[in-house]
């Protein structure tokens, strides 16, 4: 491997981590071109379990860098600039990474979006970013062009079957006006040549823009240089603990286009030339066992909702999947009970991170440190982490501060899009201000507090809401829970609980109050508790906290 740990990462005699960066590099290059023609060049890199389709579709490494060599020159033959922005709406499919890794080695800026967007957020997007280029599912071109008029879309390349009638099989190009050509991609790509040399891309180039979820108002465009790869070694190594003297078999059960599978799932496994198994379709629990076990998994990477999911609805134990040697999660933070209950069942822990979209994940437990309930984990050696106060001054041991990370850092991102004002505002005096808190242990461990919005004041207490939730989750009839803090008068806050019980559960509002009382403190534990079917969430399933306040506030719920 090219750009191993050791040869990027160094160690001084004082512990000081320093960063050893190229002055060129592609990420392309990185995780597909390095492996062509090379021992692992026959390898799959990528299968696709399809529901739709009931097949495993696969892709080399070798085929890989010819079908990105080929969408590189698709983008210059279309006279694409170097830079442009290319919007990429697809399902888990292989034209995800084709069209991801494409952009990025021909020299121009891929933006996933999710699939579930809607066509006038998608929209949004396009405007916001002005791409040139939207890479999406045939399926799904009747609903987003009426949207996306007043865009600067020049070029649409279709993806998938095509049961359009305005496709021309003589043609890859199935519609052309005065502002818009619409291609075939599928036909289309193999009129191009499958040798390409990436863009020579310095390491602080930009590569991708991605999206934040919107909690804070309209979408805020992320841009990543090239190196932010590089930026995940640590966790390459201190989270996922990557083999790289075997191939690994990774598999994820989320989204490509969402921050968090889009590195752990498929930059990272395939910078080190393992192979990441996806799905597409619908799921139940038992979806994410049967795969483990059809394709040998040996990682597992999820959300706590399918850990619990396989863990209450399903008879599988660790018996059953003798490949699986750990599971990784990130999203939310997983319930004490549902760790204890993994391992039991499986024998295997679940190492959590935490990461944003602004620097990945930085924050991980792994197998050299006893998984500690409640606890985050560990600052990955690499990264330079500081708790600051509200003077830029790190705080004592076990006091509260805000999770800063240094400049240099080569994971964090290049700037807000079109956001100057944002951008410095976030990223100053040497720092970058996450605006995450959390504490310190004695031992090292790190205790997520939340954001400073989030955190509760209640009669001068300040309690976080993951602390209360993380009890709750304990309980066995409730199937998920959110703690608020709920104004009821004025200057007078309560820790509330809004419950999604389980199906068939009988819960008592007097019931769960009491529960709270003999697992937290008084001053933590809710006075009031709300019975709810679903909350309102991101299109990565992020609860919206504020508008989860608002809509019991409105509509008074009890």
């Amino acid at each position: 491997m090219k750009y191993s740990f050791d040869s990027i990462l160094s160690q001084g005699k004082e512990g000081d981590w320093r960063w050893n960066l190229p002055e060129y590099f592609n990420i392309c290059e990185a995780c597909v071109d390095q492996h062509s023609g090379t021992e692992k060049g026959e390898q799959d890199a990528l299968i696709i379990e399809d529901q739709v389709n009931g097949t495993a579709n696969s892709v080399s490494y070798n085929a890989l860098t010819k079908l990105t060599s080929q969408f590189a020159n698709l983008l210059e033959h279309y006279g694409i600039s170097l830079q442009d922005r290319v919007l990429i709406r697809l399902p888990n499919s292989i034209d995800y990474p084709v069209a991801f890794f494409g952009c990025i080695k021909y020299g121009a800026i891929a933006v996933p979006t999710s699939t579930l967007l809607a066509a006038s957020e998608v929209a949004y997007l396009a405007k916001d970013s002005t791409a040139k280029v939207l890479v999406t599912d045939s399926a799904m071109w009747r609903e987003l062009e009426p949207e996306l008029a007043d865009t600067h879309i020049e070029l649409v390349l279709l993806c998938g079957e095509d049961d359009s009638s305005q496709k021309d099989s003589g043609s890859p190009s199935i519609s052309t006006d005065n502002k818009v050509t619409v291609v075939d991609l599928t036909s289309d790509l193999d009129r191009f040549s499958d040798d390409f040399e990436c863009h020579k891309t310095s390491v602080n180039d930009p590569a991708y823009l991605v999206y934040t979820s919107g909690t804070t108002g309209f979408p805020k465009g992320v841009l990543h240089a090239q190196r932010a790869l590089l930026g995940r070694l640590p966790a390459s190594r201190y989270w996922f603990d990557l083999d790289d003297k075997q191939t690994e078999r990774i598999m994820h059960s989320g989204k490509f286009n969402w921050t968090y599978v889009l590195g752990s799932a498929l930059m990272d496994p395939l910078f080190h030339g393992h192979t990441v198994i996806a799905y597409e379709g619908q799921n139940d629990a038992t979806t994410w066992p049967e795969l483990i076990k059809k394709h040998q998994c040996t990682i597992f990477i999820g959300v706590p909702t399918i850990y619990r999911q396989i863990a209450q609805k399903t008879n599988y134990t660790g018996d059953d999947l003798p490949s699986l040697k750990h599971c990784m999660s990130a999203g939310e933070h997983l319930s004490d009970e549902m760790q204890s209950l993994w391992e039991q069942r499986f024998g295997r822990p679940i190492y959590e991170a935490i990461g944003m979209s602004e620097v990945s994940y930085y924050i991980s437990q792994n197998k050299d440190a006893k998984v500690v309930p409640g606890a985050a984990g560990f600052v990955q050696p690499g990264h330079l982490v500081q708790l600051l106060d509200a003077e830029s001054k790190p705080v004592e041991t076990g006091k509260e501060g805000m999770i800063c990370i240094h400049e240099d850092d080569p994971g964090l991102f290049l700037e807000y899009w079109n956001l100057p004002e944002e951008t410095v505002k976030a990223r100053h005096d040497g720092w970058f201000y996450t605006g995450d808190y959390a504490r310190q242990d004695n031992n090292g461990y790190i205790w997520f507090l939340g954001r400073k919005d989030d955190i509760i004041n209640t009669f001068g207490f300040r309690v976080s809401p993951h602390e209360v939730e993380r009890v709750f989750k304990s309980h066995p009839e409730i199937a998920d829970c959110v703690a608020i803090g709920e104004e009821v008068g004025p200057d007078k806050t309560l820790v509330s609980i809004c419950v999604i019980p389980e199906a068939q559960a009988e819960l008592a509002e007097q019931q769960l109050i009491d529960f709270g009382l003999q697992h937290l403190a008084k001053y933590k534990a809710p006075k009031k508790v709300h019975f709810m079917q679903e909350y309102p969430r991101t299109k990565n399933g992020k609860v919206l906290r504020k508008q989860l306040i608002q809509e019991i506030k409105s509509k008074g719920l009890s």
